[in-house]
């Protein structure tokens, strides 16, 4: 930078943070005061999710309406909590809601976890206590709409639970590698497809994404019937319907590719455990 130019000074890391906190003091205060004068019935949405690291954390949206019909969102935390249990999820929802000072809470959607009845339950004692619940809190608990049908799309999937299977192993096999990826784009190009999207894996906390998947593996069919003739090894990596365990079926079709691998010390490893393999689950009539 100081090449580019020279009269810039990167500021610190310590800067930056002090710099941060500065502008999130500013925006709290300002909401605030826009809420305080419009004095709306706030609605809230909260989440709660576990990170690789173990750590709970929760998020907490407050949605409301200006006096020109305006909806307005805004996160008011997101911050660590102690567990996933209902009084622990209201005790944070409710510090927060003081350190805001709000207490005219509308409506608190959440997901269909058990422990959200219970957190809802006990905001609701807590709003009585203030004496700003609702209708005594008929209407406070809202389900979420999206959590509902997401639900009953996934009972529905369930039917043809085996084909999107296929189809979730066709993609992570082309992904897996560099090497596949270009093999594949070749047989996109020989068959003319033109797509602008790329092959993409459905995730269980993406609702949406197993449509997408689908949708886009369709518009490749034709290159994945082409794929075999540029990478041997495809479908025999599909080829497990004829066995009864589909976990044996994937360890059979993944000790092949490692077989097959150019690293020298993985392939003697894999063709070893290949031998083991075929002494116990060699053949269909040898499986029990």
């Amino acid at each position: 930078m100081s090449k580019v130019q020279p009269l810039f000074h990167i500021p610190s890391r310590r800067t930056i943070k002090r710099d941060c906190y500065e502008v999130y003091g500013e925006l709290r205060i300002n909401l605030k005061q826009s809420l305080r004068e419009i004095q709306p019935r706030i609605c809230l949405t909260t989440d709660t999710w576990t990170s690789v690291q173990r750590i709970n954390y929760m998020c907490l949206t407050a949605h409301v309406i200006d006096r020109d019909w305006v909806l307005h969102k805004r996160i008011l935390n997101f911050c660590p909590i102690t567990s996933h249990k209902g009084e622990h999820l209201a005790e944070s929802i409710s510090n927060c809601l003081l350190d805001w000072k709000f207490d005219n809470v509308f409506t608190v959607t959440v997901d269909n976890a058990s422990s959200n009845d219970v957190a809802v339950l006990e905001l609701s004692k807590k709003l009585d206590m203030c004496g700003t619940n609702l209708m005594e809190g008929k209407h406070l608990h809202v389900r979420c709409m999206a959590h509902i049908i997401n639900l009953i799309v996934q009972d529905g999937l369930k039917e043809i639970g085996p084909s999107i299977k296929k189809v979730r192993q066709m993609v992570k096999y082309v992904r897996s590698s560099s090497s596949r990826a270009r093999n594949f784009l070749k047989c996109v190009e020989m068959q003319k497809i033109e797509c602008d999207k790329m092959l993409s894996l459905d995730v269980p906390t993406r609702w949406n994404s197993t449509y997408l998947m689908l949708d886009t593996t369709e518009k490749f069919e034709k290159a994945f019937e082409r794929f075999d003739l540029y990478d041997g090894n495809f479908n025999s990596f599909l080829a497990t319907d004829f066995c009864e365990d589909g976990n044996i079926c994937e360890l059979n079709a993944y000790l092949k590719l490692c077989v097959a691998s150019d690293d020298l010390d993985l392939s003697k490893m894999a063709s070893e455990m290949k031998e083991k393999f075929k002494k116990y689950w060699g053949t269909p009539e040898k499986m029990n």
